[in-house]
């Protein structure tokens, strides 16, 4: 699952994901594989559109999935020293507690941020 690269997914149908993802690769050197969930073969990786369309998610052969900001966290983590103290820091139980509602206010709201469009504020069950 996963292969040798970890692989770090998003909704590409939403610009302010897409976005983010284009920032991930020319900012975040990382070994993983950055994709939208719309081009892979989810099954192959243990995933459900529908997991896909609540959160970003993180595979990586050998460990469980991680959904949300476990999944920037982990990908944080496997990039290099300047952006793994932050990945570190979502690791906690506690922190990640607090990080979701904090995710979800941000997935709620993404059209109304830089680089959202109208689309990304189209329920998820309706795109």
């Amino acid at each position: 699952m996963g292969g040798v690269n970890p692989t770090f997914i998003y909704d590409g149908d939403c610009a302010f994901c897409t976005s983010c993802a284009r920032f991930i690769q020319r900012w975040t050197p990382t070994p993983a594989a950055i994709v939208p969930w719309q081009f892979t073969d989810l099954a192959a990786l243990g995933l459900t559109r529908e997991a896909c369309l609540e959160a970003v998610q993180w595979v990586a052969a050998g460990s469980p999935v991680l959904a949300g900001p476990d999944a920037i966290g982990a990908l944080l983590r496997s990039s290099n020293w300047a952006w793994r103290p932050l990945g570190w820091l979502l690791k906690p139980r506690s922190v990640s507690r607090l990080a979701w509602p904090v995710y979800r206010l941000v997935a709620r709201n993404r059209h109304r941020l830089p680089g959202g469009t109208a689309a990304c504020a189209i329920p998820a069950d309706r795109r």
